[in-house]
């Protein structure tokens, strides 16, 4: 039997290592990207064998992926594969640790689009927004930049999770775009259900466009709904208000970013925007943090002056 796995394709056992392991434990989108890692493999090494998976074959497949892919995708790359090895290693089908003091590399990375807007620049987007009687996707723009939720958050919202009386939206589950038959999916963690609290003006303005929506139904779906099309749609408005374009994504970095510069705590932006802890907010917004932090310095600075 020992014999059968160190002769298996690498691609093979980590096909079968995927089925076994992260099948049914992890949420579709993130079992695709293992699956695409798979093919992959294959295509990079479709003959390497478990008993010749050593430090040199393993750092030659990192370096053919790099080819292709900037640095920070070639370290997710090898991160997935890594949990395979290990578990390789553990069982004896390899001697060492291919993984060990490998090297990665990557293409030069593109220019990065613009994350977030300023104040100006966001009203100046908004001005270009046209919010008739009907829901429509510029009011699903408009919700976003207000609330700070995710474009699928955003989709799965029916009229039964707004409280108008406590200005309030609940986020309780997501919409699968990605799926063409669409439908609702749990939402990406736990923490990501939350209560949203509400400015008055988008609290009534929503009151009105969705009482004559059925209460489980979305509001923003009617057909199949792309995150292309609305980023298309967006970065016209940005033209138009002769700002950088920014997609839909970026209008929840807006969000959290103009909440930080107002004064509002980590802990109360990380608790709106869902995530699992205050370290994942804190890594996203450094730069807007260390900024905020320079100023308290000089807010310090002035008070002990003053004593």
């Amino acid at each position: 039997m020992k014999h059968i796995k160190e002769n298996k394709l690498f691609h093979e056992y980590f096909k079968e290592w995927v089925e076994l392991y992260k099948v049914g434990a992890i949420r579709p989108v993130t079992l695709r990207k293992y699956i695409i890692t798979q093919q992959k493999i294959l295509e990079l090494a479709p003959f390497l064998v478990m008993k010749e998976l050593d430090r040199k074959s393993y750092q030659k497949l990192l370096n053919d992926y790099a080819q292709t892919h900037e640095k920070q995708t070639t370290l997710d790359f090898h991160h997935q594969i890594k949990g395979a090895i290990l578990d390789a290693l553990d069982e004896g089908i390899i001697k060492k640790d291919p993984t060990r003091k490998v090297v990665i590399k990557g293409k030069t990375p593109v220019p990065k689009k613009n994350k977030f807007l300023n104040q100006y620049e966001l009203r100046l987007l908004l001005n270009q927004l046209t919010l008739s009687d009907a829901i429509s996707d510029d009011w699903l723009i408009l919700l976003i930049a207000k609330t700070g939720i995710r474009f699928s958050e955003a989709l799965g919202i029916t009229p039964a999770d707004f409280d108008f009386a406590n200005q309030t939206l609940s986020i309780n589950k997501n919409w699968n775009y990605k799926n063409p038959s669409g439908g609702f999916q749990p939402t990406k963690n736990p923490s990501s259900k939350r209560k949203i609290q509400l400015d008055w003006q988008t609290a009534m303005q929503f009151s009105q466009l969705v009482n004559k929506v059925e209460p489980g139904q979305p509001i923003f779906v009617s057909a199949r709904v792309f995150n292309s099309t609305i980023n298309t749609k967006l970065a016209r408005y940005c033209a138009n208000a002769g700002i950088s374009t920014i997609s839909i994504h970026g209008l929840r970095h807006t969000h959290a970013s103009l909440l930080l510069f107002a004064g509002v705590s980590i802990a109360s932006v990380a608790r709106r925007l869902g995530h699992s802890n205050m370290t994942t907010t804190q890594q996203t917004y450094l730069h807007i943090i260390q900024e905020l932090e320079n100023q308290d310095n000089d807010k310090v600075m002035r008070y002990l002056a003053s004593l």
